[in-house]
């Protein structure tokens, strides 16, 4: 999961308008603060999944810094929203001893999501 930089404006007798700095175009607005909030959660989202189907890079989340240094974005508030950057799932050989096969087989149908779910838990440990 990534979180990229959201700008929001405000003008007088308007919604909040939102635009996406990584990606140019990507603009949604919202009645509310939180309508805003979670309409820019979804316009990326949707604006990443056609650049992976149409297969443009995905950029990097920028720095704010970088971000609000630029005097045209200086009357916006920043807001971070996670957008998934899916890929292409690549299999993989793993050996596991029996008993601990048997004991994911037991809380799980999926073993692959299960480990994959696992293994990105430990990273944000690390």
């Amino acid at each position: 999961m990534n979180a990229y930089v959201a700008l929001l404006r405000k003008q007088p007798d308007s919604d909040y308008g939102v635009d996406f700095p990584d990606f140019p175009g990507c603009i949604t607005a919202g009645e509310t603060l939180e309508d805003a909030r979670r309409m820019a959660a979804e316009a990326v989202q949707l604006h990443i999944e056609g650049m992976i189907e149409d297969g443009e890079p995905i950029p990097a989340p920028s720095r704010l810094d970088d971000i609000m240094a630029d005097p045209h974005h200086r009357d916006a508030v920043a807001v971070l929203i996670d957008a998934q950057v899916w890929r292409p799932a690549v299999r993989v050989n793993v050996s596991l001893p029996p008993d601990l096969l048997e004991a994911i087989d037991r809380v799980t149908d999926n073993r692959s999501r299960f480990l994959a779910e696992a293994a990105r838990e430990k990273l944000q440990q690390v």
